[in-house]
């Protein structure tokens, strides 16, 4: 198979018929053999009773329904283990994604090598709120995750290699950094494409300005469990070492000062009424809790279970 396309959705009835007749006129205009799984984030609306027409009339129209709303991390990740295709495309139910760009996409994935590509929504229709948070946003990204030739981390147009998306973990809130993760899983190539970013004509956005929040939290998260996920005593175990070391230090010099002033026959206080000694015994304690929690952390890596389980009401295959 040629090509799995990806649709994760909430609440999109009004567009979904439009978007799967796009999808297979593009198809069938390159040939490409293809699938197209919608993962229905637990709609409350008839996006699941259009799901299933669609698929009546075209089996290449497959679908997911979760039992409750998880999330698109969550929706991206179920069809990512589903995905058959030479090359995975995902993109968003609101029809701002055109379906026009998959050729070009699946082109740059097979004939020029690329691990990934994203689409660039170089002109949005968006509103300055949204827009100016999004360049800070991405800024940002660029500078921590080192890919520093992508624009939109963000734009849910990417195109993969099949085995890109077999080998990555998309959970929380983290399909924003999926070139991030991708990078940290071995795949190197990644690509960037300026795509077509329409307005929205059904519905309203599910997204608030509180994903920028939580994207930065996300982000910093990405960023320690890239570099020390595997290994959290390495971060841990580290400064907790280098704090009790100092604070032992700094208690031994406590004592050795007041034996230093008593046998001199100067004047000295009690070791208990010295402000350092104390600062001393806190850095021990927090040096020895920091170690303690990278072992803990260690133990935790070591027998991490799947992060991924989310109830699936009804599938169709």
């Amino acid at each position: 198979m040629d090509i799995s396309v990806i649709v994760p959705l909430y609440n999109e009835e009004e567009s979904l018929p439009e978007l799967a007749q796009w999808i297979e006129r593009v198809m069938a205009e390159n040939g490409f053999s293809y699938e197209v799984l919608f993962i229905d984030d637990g709609s409350t609306d008839r996006s699941w009773e259009v799901i299933t027409s669609l698929s009546k009339s075209n089996p290449a129209m497959k679908g997911v329904r979760f039992r409750r709303n998880y999330g698109k991390s969550p929706a991206l990740h179920t069809g990512f283990t589903r995905a058959q295709g030479d090359v995975v495309i995902t993109m968003d139910a609101d029809l701002q994604d055109s379906p026009d760009e998959i050729p070009e996409l699946y082109r740059m994935i097979t004939a020029d090598g690329y691990d990934l590509v994203s689409g660039w929504k170089q002109k949005r229709y968006d509103p300055l709120s949204k827009t100016i948070p999004t360049k800070l946003f991405n800024a940002t990204a660029r500078l921590v995750s080192g890919i520093k030739n992508l624009h939109d981390f963000n734009c849910g147009l990417k195109a993969y290699r099949n085995e890109v998306v077999k080998h990555i973990e998309v959970y929380g809130d983290m399909h924003r950094y999926i070139p991030y993760l991708a990078k940290n899983a071995g795949f190197s190539r990644i690509g960037e494409k300026v795509v077509h970013h329409q307005a929205r004509k059904y519905g309203s956005t599910k997204f608030g300005l509180d994903r920028f929040v939580n994207g930065y939290l996300d982000l910093a998260t990405l960023w320690f469990t890239g570099k020390f996920g595997a290994k959290p005593m390495h971060f841990f175990g580290l400064l907790g070492s280098l704090m009790f070391i100092i604070g032992f230090i700094a208690i031994i010099t406590v004592g050795a000062m007041k034996l230093y002033h008593m046998y001199s026959g100067m004047p000295y206080i009690l070791v208990t009424d010295s402000p350092y000694f104390y600062i001393a015994l806190t850095m021990m304690i927090l040096g020895t809790q920091l170690f303690l929690s990278g072992f803990i952390g260690e133990l935790v890596v070591r027998n991490s279970t799947d992060r991924n389980k989310y109830e699936i009401k009804e599938e169709i295959q």
